[in-house]
């Protein structure tokens, strides 16, 4: 009996790995932030509560642009009751397909790397809800799934606990 409980807990350990960044070494097209984000986008989003609820429904105007290997990304937000907010990146490609980025909501910097078309980077970021703020952990994945579009998924953690989550869709206009 304990053979076979040592035996559950092994695989059910090993399903809950995390994704790895590896994985995407050799995933085409190739994700560069400075080639992507250039210019004017528009995304369409959703949040999720920890059970996969959907909470609010979003759309995010954003413009982008790189003088060398500094970036900026503007984003002006509009959720679905109204609410309106706006966050912007200073972003900085550090070389080897990594970047770094700060906005106004995010604590510290955001360290981020990319292989092949995915990039990862985890950030705490502050919060607001129901007038109270929060600080959350963000893992934020990206995947270029093309030239003019992009998905990004991130999972929202406190404690290590997962809160949330937040699918986003975006493309070049």
């Amino acid at each position: 009996m304990k053979k076979i409980l040592s035996i559950a807990l092994v695989i059910l350990l090993s399903a809950c790995g995390s994704a790895s960044l590896e994985e995407h070494t050799n995933t085409t097209p190739e994700l560069k932030l400075e080639q992507f984000f250039d210019g004017k986008l528009k995304a369409y989003g959703i949040v999720l509560d920890r059970s996969g609820n959907m909470l609010r429904r979003f759309d995010v105007d954003l413009i982008a642009s790189w003088q060398g290997n500094k970036g900026e990304i503007k984003e002006w937000f509009e959720f679905d009751d109204g609410e309106r907010s706006t966050r912007v990146w200073r972003l900085e490609r550090l070389g080897d397909n990594r970047y770094s980025g700060e906005a106004g909501d995010v604590i510290g910097t955001a360290y981020g790397e990319t292989r092949g078309s995915a990039l990862y980077w985890k950030y705490d970021l502050s919060i607001e809800v129901d007038g109270e703020t929060y600080q959350v952990t963000l893992d934020d994945w990206m995947f270029l799934i093309d030239d003019k579009r992009l998905f990004n998924k991130t999972d929202m953690t406190k404690f290590g606990i997962k809160v949330g989550e937040v699918i986003l869709y975006i493309e070049k206009i």
